[in-house]
């Protein structure tokens, strides 16, 4: 509305159509709601008040959406749908999502309001900001035409009976459409803001687009775990089993090879394939070892404790297997730790306890090592920090200078299933 070409614009004209089909609108949900009303109390006295209550969720959806769809008149931002899918199909199911959600009563509260005083505020701003300068301007053509030329009635109030006064009329009702235009798009403006604010709320929005990407999260969470047990899989079945054949082949034209150059370089192909065969497994361990996903984290935990170069204390007990993507991130947050512990503290032995508690995975990572770590620097602790928190999770560290170092580890997570 600060801009120049305001009134030349299409926005005025925008202004009028939300406030016109805002009255229209506002008259139906009225008949609407008096009729779904009417019908519910019928039916409540059989069913004890279930079809009224049936009815009045009903009219507060219809008339959100339709408010949503007249918002894009004056307001470029779209306004999003806030009502959550139901978590399973029929119409049951459907109710009951919607009558647990907040915004289906928001919704109601502006129906109920919408129908009770805001179209009659439409019409009135409509009449008094349209209809009465149109009115004005028109008054040559009513003396022109009601009036024989002798006299009209300028908003059934006063008489002209001149034309220059009926002119001069005329004059000041062109002006008054130009400033009522701004009034228009204020009041279409108001309008549109209360709409957004009751159904559609940026703090409404930004709760569901916290709680939708709380959600992709996991989804990411969980389908990077699916991939990497995927790869893992197709690695232990197809390229090992293909490099342990070409191993085996390989041993046996060594023993049949007769002594010579073909014999050594046999020696020396066998032995790069051995080497390669233990590396493809070391990877395919590292990727999602298969202690893991047949025994659990603790389990594993203790594999990868009795791998470590330098002695290990484990003192983890769980009671049952966690969610797999909690097993995954623990397991490489303990692997991670265990690996910084022999390459940059100096530890002579290191320690891995913790257990599930209140719905909480805790894991403590110890060594006694010379400290000085930070999560800070671009180490590998960024990187456990951040599949940490995916999980909701959060990881602490304590390492003043000379040690001892105590990474803390907590994700929210409840147990699957016992041990047997």
């Amino acid at each position: 509305m600060t801009r120049p070409g305001y009134l030349l614009s299409a926005w005025p004209w925008r202004s009028i159509g939300y406030l016109v089909t805002g009255a229209l609108t506002g008259a139906a949900a009225l008949v609407a709601i008096v009729i779904l009303a009417a019908v519910g109390g019928i039916l409540a006295v059989v069913l004890v008040g279930l079809p009224l209550l049936f009815c009045i969720t009903l009219a507060g959806l219809p008339v959100a959406r339709v408010e949503r769809l007249r918002l894009r008149l004056v307001d470029l931002e779209p306004v999003p749908d806030q009502h959550r899918l139901p978590a399973a199909p029929g119409l049951w199911a459907w109710l009951m999502t919607r009558l647990r959600e907040r915004t289906t009563w928001r919704e109601l509260g502006y129906a109920l309001l919408f129908a009770g005083l805001l179209w009659p505020v439409d019409v009135l701003v409509l009449t008094v900001a349209l209809l009465f300068p149109v009115s004005m301007t028109a008054t040559p053509l009513l003396m022109a035409t009601v009036g024989d030329g002798h006299e009209a009635k300028v908003l059934k109030q006063w008489t002209v009976t001149s034309w220059p006064a009926a002119f001069g009329i005329a004059v000041l009702g062109l002006v008054l459409i130009g400033l009522c235009a701004y009034v228009l798009g204020v009041a279409a403006g108001a309008r549109a803001a209360l709409t957004r604010l009751l159904i559609a709320s940026h703090e409404g929005d930004l709760g569901v687009r916290v709680v939708e990407l709380a959600r992709s999260r996991v989804r990411l969470v969980d389908a990077f775990e699916a991939e990497r047990r995927r790869i893992e899989r197709d690695l232990h079945d197809g390229a090992q089993q293909r490099l342990v054949a070409l191993t085996m082949t390989l041993g046996l034209a060594r023993l049949d090879a007769p002594p010579g150059p073909l014999a050594d370089q046999l020696a020396k192909a066998h032995d790069e394939a051995g080497k390669a065969l233990a590396e493809l497994r070391e990877l395919i361990h590292g990727i999602h070892p298969q202690v893991l996903a047949d025994y659990g984290l603790q389990a594993a935990v203790a594999d990868a404790a009795d791998r470590c170069v330098i002695p290990v204390d484990l003192s983890l007990e769980l009671p049952g297997r966690l969610p797999q993507a909690v097993e995954a991130a623990a397991y490489f947050v303990v692997c991670e730790a265990l690996a910084n512990v022999d390459k940059h503290s100096g530890a002579h032995r290191a320690e891995v306890g913790g257990g599930h508690h209140d719905g909480r995975l805790f894991l403590e990572i110890r060594d006694d090592g010379r400290g000085g770590a930070d999560a800070g620097s671009g180490s590998g602790l960024t990187g456990l920090a951040d599949r940490v928190s995916v999980l909701d999770g959060r990881l602490a560290l304590s390492s003043p200078p000379g040690g001892p170092t105590l990474l803390r580890v907590e994700i929210p997570c409840e147990l699957t299933e016992p041990y047997v």
